[in-house]
């Protein structure tokens, strides 16, 4: 056994309950946030911002019908426009008067309409290649009115602006991220799919960039085989979590911001730079720094955000490294979304999505949409998880996955025939998924890529069928000539004895069931698919699911002035599946399986005896990527809610 079987096995907990978000009574839109004490340095930053917004607008108006868009104005950096500004003296008392020498960028080809859709952002360039920006008053509003709508609730908000982006405290599950509030678990679930990318399958980037980070990201091959990677995954340093953190949200941003950059938002109560603190931790600054802090609507927005747009992936990652403690604050999920929107670009968003005037945080329980795991996943927010487009007729269509992806999305809605995911999403690069339920999002990976790889019977089938396809001339209708015959068996290899070949061309055709079927009377020595041994399509292999979510556990017993929490779970999986035959020869074999109480594993070393399956909504959700799957696991039963 493993270390990592090992911590499994230890791991006791109470069966789980439905996720459902605590109501919380001081926290909602429309009351009156607590206000915040700003040093006179804080305040200057805020008004020069304000400033640069209010001329940004009116530059917006003055030019909304010429037909050439503004050019960038750059400067040298943000101390030379602190500097500029301290020169001008009035300015502070004229917020009417635009900056000089602040241009306006467009970001994500925004540009103010009749509408609302697109706004400017002020720019300041810096030496370093990122260019800090402040967002108007409109666009602010544009933001959260996508985020969520015009009547989100104060439970909603108050989930959304308490959840970090944080690993768990717990030796077992320490690979993973933590969840303590309801909504933001697709966001977290993306990230976490791409982080164990990063620590199961690490790989050099041809443009090296790691190397401009102070901490080198180490690279490792894809392990050999599970021992390998197990050991990994329970012995991972501090620091090793945070550089695939740093690079899996690099690797998000720039996917939504289509390879070419990175908008990466942050508080500018924050300052941007993190000195080494004097008392406490920096997670503890910042959280002081954050208190009473809420977040209500476009005005507060506008008030305290600050992005910056990263154009090479190496300023991206120093970035991302210097604002950890800032992701991992209550803040931290809420931020990461709004980068991820802001390098797609909120008018590409909006054309991505088949339905604009919904919220992308879904009421009334505030779930992450599909929409935002889409984006995160594939950099695009289609509201659809199918391949390519969908014609609905009178030139409609409706938007779904368009192109391959690193990891992918599994779902128990489609085992409820609610949707079908496409091959883009089922199977992507690496065995990494994203689990939707009803109402949460989890992660099931595999530490071996061969999970997606044909066995020998998938790949001698595939062989045949392809060229029986190529022979059939009766327009899918799944028969062939006996001439047409000859040919696929001489292509392939396959020899039939006379009387079969008498038989199956009896008929002056040959239909693809009854051909199959003789190929599996056949043996594998004359190139047919019996296989005495009964492994020849069967696949044996393990999964492993985490769910994140930590939260107490209603009615629980309490130790002391504790209560009892759900904590975050790592659940091994042992799936066993069947050979792709006919379904009378499946329910054969199955029930030839169950008398002999054996299991013959292709091949692969040390496997235990699949006992009575087991069954849970997680199967369901394999079962859709794997049809016929049978599962087992020790202990309790995986929670995908």
């Amino acid at each position: 056994m493993n270390r990592l079987d090992l911590v499994i096995s230890n791991q006791q907990h109470e069966s789980p309950e439905p996720k459902r978000s605590k109501p919380r009574e001081n926290f909602g839109a429309g009351g009156e946030a607590a206000s915040l004490e700003e040093s006179p340095e804080v305040k200057n930053r805020r008004m020069q911002r304000e400033l640069m917004a209010a001329a940004a607008e009116k530059r917006m108006a003055a030019s909304r019908s010429a037909v050439a868009a503004a050019q960038v104005k750059n400067v040298g950096s943000v101390k030379d426009v602190e500097m500029a500004e301290k020169t001008k003296g009035a300015a502070k008392s004229a917020p009417g008067i635009a900056v000089e020498n602040v241009g306006s960028v467009k970001v994500g080809g925004l540009e103010g309409d009749s509408k609302g859709k697109g706004v400017n952002l002020e720019k300041v360039e810096s030496k370093s290649g990122i260019s800090g920006t402040a967002l108007s008053v409109l666009e602010a509003d544009e933001l959260f009115l996508m985020i969520f709508g015009n009547r989100v609730s104060k439970d909603v908000l108050a989930q959304w602006s308490n959840q970090g982006i944080r690993f768990s405290d717990d030796p077992e599950t320490s690979m993973g991220l933590v969840q303590h509030e309801g909504g933001p678990c697709g966001v977290l679930a993306a990230i976490q799919a791409f982080v164990l990318k990063y620590l199961l399958f690490s790989l050099e980037e041809s443009d090296n960039v790691a190397k401009s980070m102070s901490s080198n990201l180490a690279t490792r091959r894809v392990p050999k085989n599970e021992f390998v990677a197990a050991d990994i995954l329970s012995s991972l340093s501090e620091g090793k979590k945070s550089r695939a953190l740093v690079k899996s949200m690099s690797e998000i941003l720039f996917l939504c911001g289509s390879n070419q950059r990175a908008i990466i938002a942050s508080m500018n109560i924050l300052n941007g730079d993190f000195m080494e603190p004097v008392n406490g931790s920096e997670d503890e600054v910042i959280a002081k720094m954050l208190g009473g802090l809420s977040l209500e609507s476009g005005s507060d927005l506008h008030k305290v955000l600050r992005v910056d747009t990263c154009t090479s992936r190496s300023s991206t990652l120093q970035k991302l490294d210097s604002m950890l403690p800032v992701f991992r604050s209550r803040m931290g999920a809420l931020l990461f979304l709004i980068s991820a929107l802001l390098s797609r670009g909120l008018d590409k968003v909006q054309e991505d999505r088949d339905d604009p005037s919904q919220p992308l945080v879904t009421a009334p329980f505030g779930h992450a949409s599909q929409e935002i795991v889409n984006l995160l996943l594939s950099g695009s927010a289609a509201a659809n998880v199918f391949d390519g487009k969908m014609d609905l007729g009178g030139g409609m269509f409706v938007k779904g996955i368009s192109t391959t992806v690193e990891v992918g999305f599994l779902t128990l809605l489609e085992s409820l025939n609610f949707c079908k995911v496409g091959q883009y999403l089922k199977c992507p690069k690496w065995p990494i998924w994203v689990v939707g339920s009803e109402s949460h999002y989890t992660v099931l990976f595999a530490l071996d890529t061969k999970v997606q790889e044909e066995n020998e019977l998938e790949n001698r089938e595939s062989q045949i069928r392809r060229a029986f396809d190529a022979e059939d001339q009766s327009g899918g209708g799944g028969f062939i000539s006996v001439e047409g015959f000859h040919k696929v068996v001489k292509e392939t290899g396959i020899n039939f004895p006379p009387e079969k070949v008498e038989r199956l061309c009896g008929t002056g055709f040959i239909v693809w069931s009854e051909f199959w079927q003789a190929l599996l009377d056949l043996d594998k020595s004359l190139g047919g698919v019996k296989d005495s041994t009964g492994s020849m399509g069967k696949k044996v292999f393990d999964l492993y699911h985490f769910n994140g979510i930590a939260k107490s556990i209603a009615n629980g017993t309490s130790f002391g002035n504790e209560s009892p929490i759900q904590r975050p779970r790592l659940t091994k999986l042992r799936v066993s599946v069947p050979p792709r035959w006919t379904p009378e020869e499946f329910m054969a074999n199955v029930q030839s399986a169950s008398a002999s109480g054996t299991n013959q594993s292709s091949g692969v070393e040390d496997s235990a005896e699949v006992s009575k399956p087991q069954h849970a909504p997680l199967v369901d959700c394999i079962r859709t990527r794997w049809a016929r799957a049978v599962c087992n696991w020790d202990g309790d039963a995986p929670s995908i809610v």
